[in-house]
């Protein structure tokens, strides 16, 4: 039934789902400092694209192959760390070239920040929404409509919270520069290791 609690539920769990999108926003923010309103938006619609697919589809997995997908449900946090190493390792490394290169100084008229490639951001986006399978447990007894609507909501939630995360990223790394990619990138790194140990007590 579509009634108050259930959308405070899912305001709820979409704000709880989205902190480690939040991180890598910021972290994103932090990398580029001269990055356009569009990209903004971009980066937050992907956390948020994700974060209402992923719940979607555990909900179609426990409704058909739900043994299966128990299973897979062990492999998250491998996935999710491997991922996060992968993108934090790289932004580390051209943070510290950055640096080596003296332009820790750069601002958006003397130096070129590190860019978000779509192809970085689609990992980002698998890798801080994977954990969101589980919550196809959660939403198990919904109907198809409910279902739906709470990936919406958990969707609007995801995309507020990570434009706050980047607009918040890139306002504090203006004057960061190089040092802000060593730091979003150890952002990533740390948010790969928490998923992962939280994925291993649950």
């Amino acid at each position: 039934m579509i009634d108050f609690a259930f959308i405070f539920t899912n305001v709820l769990l979409g704000a709880g789902l989205a902190m480690d999108a939040f991180s890598v926003s910021l972290a994103n923010g932090l990398g580029d400092h001269c990055m356009k309103r569009r990209r903004m938006l971009l980066i937050a619609a992907t956390f948020a694209l994700f974060q209402a697919i992923m719940p979607l589809i555990g909900w179609i997995c426990i409704r058909t192959v739900a043994e299966q997908f128990h299973a897979f449900h062990n492999l998250i946090p491998w996935i999710a760390l491997f991922l996060l190493l992968f993108i934090g390792g790289k932004m580390l490394i051209e943070g510290i070239r950055e640096c080596r290169a003296g332009s820790p100084d750069c601002t958006c008229c003397k130096g070129t920040p590190a860019r978000l490639g779509i192809g970085a951001l689609l990992v980002q986006g698998i890798a801080t929404s994977i954990d969101a399978l589980s919550v196809g447990f959660t939403i198990a007894e919904y109907g198809i409509i409910e279902a739906l609507l709470a990936a919406l909501i958990i969707a609007t939630v995801t995309f507020v919270i990570c434009l706050a995360g980047v607009l918040l990223g890139k306002k504090f790394g203006a004057g960061l520069s190089g040092r802000a990619t060593i730091l979003g990138g150890s952002i990533l790194i740390v948010i790969g290791i928490e998923i992962f140990i939280k994925g291993l007590l649950v």
